[in-house]
């Protein structure tokens, strides 16, 4: 019995530091809730609970829907959905055109200096 009491204490104190160490090496934008000095603060008050806590509601995930990547509109699939193969064929005939007239102007030789 004394020895189950060892071991447990022993994993308890492992889990508490281990929860102490992730949440203070967690950047501010992954603490959910209150700021991360509070949640370093209530998990070494509260060890074993503080701990818990912190797995389970303070620290956001990094798959967290609210952390999304926000895409180019060129490349988000629902923007160009949303735009008809009209749209998109009217607007790529405008960057042609106006890609030929670049061309163009770039494509003329340097004016020559007329000198006396």
């Amino acid at each position: 019995m004394a020895r189950l009491l060892i071991v447990g204490g022993f994993l308890a104190a492992v889990f508490w530091v281990f929860s102490i160490v992730d949440c203070a090496v967690q950047p501010a934008t992954r603490h959910r809730g209150v700021p991360k000095a509070a949640w370093i603060a209530i998990v070494v008050l509260i060890p074993v609970i503080g701990g818990i806590l912190w797995f389970t509601i303070g620290r956001r995930r990094a798959n967290d829907q609210s952390q999304r990547r926000v895409l180019a509109p060129d490349d988000d699939p629902t923007f160009l959905q949303s735009i008809g193969k009209t749209e998109q064929d009217a607007r790529i005939k405008r960057l042609e055109e106006e890609l030929a007239r670049l061309d163009e102007e770039t494509d003329e030789p340097p004016a020559a200096d007329s000198r006396p």
